[in-house]
């Protein structure tokens, strides 16, 4: 199958081997490494170029800052039909507001909308001093669920996130907990919440945001994507070690894993 080049202004054809899989990989971001530049299309924009590989991005700059909702729209107009988003819900919810002011939330869920059927999860990462409190919980994910019916995750790095409480709540509000590499907590290590779907995310690991997966690693993660992909209605992996590029190369390495397995 030629996959072609993306033409600006039009959406871009997407990997093979993302259509119809319910396994999406890809980075926290999707500006290419120079290293990597011939890895992906010459044509179009990053993002264009990006998607032509990868069939997800984790988009990490609505944390740090509202998008126009016409800036979703022209994202989700210019990739393949089949790629997906996960936003990152802002820090003056998680971090400064921390879960309790949720004055920018209608503002800041106006923009993923625009993302239509391209929209993924909603990713909510909470700071590492963040106790889980039930009652605080509770009216922030009854709020969140009051306005958004898509998929959550929950990225805790607290130790009090992982007790039974915790879990029962995250599951009654139907929010994935994510699996995260390197894990704050043993339990962090692997999925929680509602696990009707998983979401990894993966930090680099020994050193945080820098360092890259060895083989053996990303081929274990792809026999575990493999496995939940058997009974999750769809399982997401997003590199986040994107400090000296290395989100890009394990991301393509994985997915050529998957891809392999698929064919064995």
């Amino acid at each position: 199958m030629s996959r072609g080049l993306p033409v600006p202004g039009s959406p871009a054809q997407g990997p093979p081997a993302s259509r119809g899989r319910r396994v999406y990989v890809g980075c926290a971001g999707w500006s290419i490494p120079k290293s990597l530049s011939a890895s992906f299309p010459a044509e179009g924009s990053h993002l264009q170029r990006y998607a032509a590989r990868l069939s997800a991005v984790e988009i990490n700059s609505s944390f740090y800052r509202l998008h126009r909702p016409q800036t979703y729209a022209r994202w989700a107009a210019t990739t393949p039909p089949d790629f997906r988003f996960a936003v990152k819900m802002p820090r003056a919810i998680t971090h400064y507001g921390r879960l309790q002011d949720l004055t920018v939330l209608p503002e800041f869920l106006a923009g993923p909308r625009e993302l239509s059927e391209k929209l993924g999860p909603l990713l909510v990462q909470l700071p590492p001093s963040l106790v889980f409190a039930r009652d605080v919980a509770e009216r922030f994910f009854t709020a969140l669920r009051e306005q958004f019916a898509g998929r959550i995750a929950c990225e805790p790095r607290h130790a009090s996130w992982f007790g039974t409480e915790a879990e029962i709540l995250l599951r009654r509000f139907r929010v994935a907990r994510v699996a995260a590499d390197p894990p704050p907590v043993p339990q962090a290590a692997v999925p929680g919440g509602w696990e009707e779907w998983t979401y990894y995310r993966l930090h680099g690991s020994p050193r945080l945001y820098y360092s890259s997966y060895a083989d053996e690693a990303l081929e274990s993660l792809a026999r575990r994507l493999q496995q939940d992909a058997k009974d999750k209605s769809e399982v997401w992996c997003i590199f986040n070690n994107t400090a000296a590029g290395a989100a890009h190369e394990n991301a393509l390495s994985l997915l050529a894993r998957l891809e392999r397995q698929d064919r064995d």
